[in-house]
């Protein structure tokens, strides 16, 4: 059984559409061992509670700098034996050192399709599809690399940019139409090992 921790800091959409993938037997490998949140009042450690699931809060603030801050995530994941990091809206994101330690075993999702807009977050993703005019959008599903980047690429699904789409539309559609499927999917064919990586790049195993 593989163990899996989520690292979560929001209202943890994409933390639900993965159990609810684990609760229909759809990831049969995959055991989520915690959830772990930047945030004390994110709502995904309520969600992670429900599903009868260990939270444990972090906060960047209690920590002197982003190394330590780093540390003592990448601590916790050793802690726990873990095998597979999910991150699930994740700020202030994967450390250098932790994404060097997990190399290959850090998989998250990005708002667009990658290499499109990859360095961006949150709204600015919508905003500049929109601004530069892109006809398509969507969803990437990644392993972190070792910077705690962009790596190889797992999946990807796209989403038309509708004519009268602002950044909030294109962003709710691109999550429900896109990320909630693509997370579950690349979670649940990372443990059946479906995934091999060569040369910086993951090709899919049948």
């Amino acid at each position: 059984m593989i163990r899996g921790a989520v690292l979560v800091s929001g209202n943890g959409t994409k933390l639900q559409s993965l159990l609810d993938s684990i609760f229909f037997g759809e990831i049969p490998e995959l055991t989520i061992v915690a959830v772990i949140s930047s945030d004390p009042q994110a709502y995904a450690l309520t969600r992670a509670k429900n599903a009868g699931l260990e939270t444990v809060v972090v906060e960047p603030s209690m920590f002197p700098n982003e190394s330590s801050y780093d540390m003592a995530i990448r601590n916790k994941i050793k802690d726990m034996d873990i095998d597979l990091v999910i991150e699930a809206g994740f700020r202030p994101g994967i450390g250098r050192e932790t994404a060097g330690a997990f190399r290959n075993h850090i998989l998250a999702v990005q708002p667009s399709l990658v290499p499109a807009f990859e360095t961006l977050r949150g709204l600015d993703v919508h905003e500049a599809a929109i601004r530069r005019g892109v006809k398509l959008t969507g969803a990437t599903a990644y392993l972190v690399s070792e910077t705690g980047g962009v790596g190889p690429v797992l999946l990807q699904t796209a989403v038309p940019v509708q004519e009268d789409d602002d950044a909030v539309t294109l962003q709710r559609r691109v999550l429900t139409d896109a990320e909630w499927t693509l997370l579950p999917e690349a979670v649940k064919l990372w443990c059946a090992g479906k995934f091999e990586v060569r040369g910086g790049r993951a090709k899919r195993m049948e």
